[in-house]
């Protein structure tokens, strides 16, 4: 049984006197510990389908499964599967609250399941992603992009999921810290034993992350690569 699999996804926008199809029947298999990339130019859906899979989109059509559950159209994740499935973002400042220190940021996922021990758990989560307890009394806008994103991806792995979504999660950093965002990344999985769906229109980003990638074009996947393809197009 795969750990993720996607048949036939379609997603329709609406707006004005006819909608906009962004996704149009895709579909792909990833399997347990996988990174899987999605990969194409900007506007060609890859996104679309990974706010699918998270949950953020439910308006969509097709199959979605997650180890084996099944996704319902229009209806939100909830339950465990909510805290399995996590997301970390393309701009790790707009998707950290400005006004918030970075301990209470990391801590309300916590408190909300009263999940014990928040402190402690928030300043463990700081040290796997490279960072020091004390980033935890600072706010996102003391902080480098850097250090944001590994607040972000520290967040994502609070409630131990089994499958992380990344979408574009270098891009709005510098060449020099990209690179380390990256290793971090894979050093995380191979710890953590997680699966992840990588979003980039990098290729060189998604040749050093990835086992296999769909190759996406105006809504639709037109070829998927494994690894010894993929590397011969980097």
């Amino acid at each position: 049984m795969s750990a993720l699999s996607v048949k036939d996804l379609s997603v329709t926008f609406q707006g004005g006197s006819k909608g906009f199809t962004a996704v149009r029947g895709v579909s792909f298999e990833v399997a347990a510990g996988e990174t899987f990339g999605l990969i194409g130019p900007s506007g060609c859906g890859k996104t679309t389908v990974l706010r699918a899979i998270a949950g953020l989109n439910t308006n969509w059509q097709g199959e979605i499964s997650v180890s084996g559950a099944q996704l319902v159209p229009g209806q939100k994740i909830v339950g465990s599967m909510r805290e399995d499935i996590q997301m970390v973002f393309q701009d790790p400042y707009s998707s950290l609250h400005p006004r918030h220190h970075i301990a209470r940021i990391l801590g309300e996922p916590l408190s909300i399941r009263r999940i014990p021990n928040v402190t402690e758990r928030v300043h463990a989560a700081l040290d796997q992603v490279g960072l020091q307890a004390a980033v935890a009394q600072r706010y996102p806008h003391q902080l480098s992009g850097g250090q944001r994103q590994r607040v972000a991806i520290a967040r994502a792995l609070l409630l131990k999921p089994s499958f992380l979504l990344l979408d574009e999660p270098t891009s709005a950093l510098d060449v020099s810290v990209q690179a380390g965002i990256l290793n971090l990344l894979n050093d995380l999985k191979a710890s953590h034993g997680m699966t992840f769906i990588l979003v980039s229109h990098d290729p060189g980003v998604v040749a050093h992350m990835c086992d296999r990638v769909a190759m996406m074009a105006k809504g639709s996947v037109e070829h998927i690569l494994d690894r010894t393809a993929l590397s011969l197009q980097a």
